[in-house]
């Protein structure tokens, strides 16, 4: 299994011949190395309504009559775009045929603005617990700290992907807690740099997680599990 970071939270994982492509925000995205237009994955998951995370899903998905997974007032608002969805809820959690989506707890909040400035409100915040080929994938979507991390932690993951750049998620102290929490084989940092109020040093955040392995990557750097 190959797994991709792409800059801001976009993660994208190969497997079994299928390409699953996590919040894809691309346009208007200062660090990715990917062009909306050559994206073309089997699915799409998503984590929140937040522009910076829904991204380029409804081109990517109506031009490739794409499956895009969300939260559930998010995959309906989606669905009346003319996208083909299927909506979940936290602590749900359905098997694929690439693997099992579990969606997550996340504190945060979701809401989609139109290009008419039109605020719509799409529901709870997640995050995503993916389990593929015996593996397991934590992505946290955008979220603060919170205790039942260690819940997930349970689950033996072996690649979390947490947010850092603290202003609108946890900063590096709170995850470098979390990372205690999740207990992780492998963790990579998430959501920082792409706008001023989220620029920061991610070695900051690595500096501070003395017992595990942490992985800054670059955007298009992979890994394989």
């Amino acid at each position: 299994m190959k797994i991709s970071y792409h800059g801001h939270s976009i993660v994208k994982i190969e497997t079994k011949g299928k390409t699953i492509l996590i919040d894809p925000f691309i346009t208007g995205n200062q660090l990715t190395d990917l062009k909306a237009e050559d994206e073309k994955p089997d699915v799409i998951l998503l984590t929140h309504g937040h522009n910076d995370h829904v991204g380029d899903t409804m081109d990517i998905a109506k031009r490739e009559d794409i499956l895009v997974v969300a939260p559930n007032e998010l995959a309906v608002y989606l669905g009346f775009q003319g996208l083909n969805t299927h909506g979940m809820n936290i602590g749900g959690a359905k098997e694929f045929d690439f693997g099992t989506v579990k969606y997550t707890q996340a504190f945060h909040s979701s809401s989609y603005t139109t290009e008419d400035n039109e605020i719509i409100y799409t529901g709870m915040p997640a995050g995503l617990l993916l389990t593929i080929e015996d593996k397991v994938i934590y992505h946290a979507g955008d979220t603060s700290l919170f205790s039942d991390m260690k819940l997930y932690g349970e689950e033996g993951i072996d690649v979390a992907f947490l947010p850092i750049g603290d202003n609108f998620t946890m900063g590096p102290r709170d995850a470098a807690k979390a990372v205690e929490l999740l207990q992780p084989k492998l963790t990579v940092p998430v959501h920082y740099n792409t706008f001023p109020p989220i620029e920061l040093d991610p070695e900051d955040f690595k500096s501070l997680v003395t017992n595990h392995e942490v992985k800054i990557m670059e955007p298009g750097e992979s890994i394989e599990l």
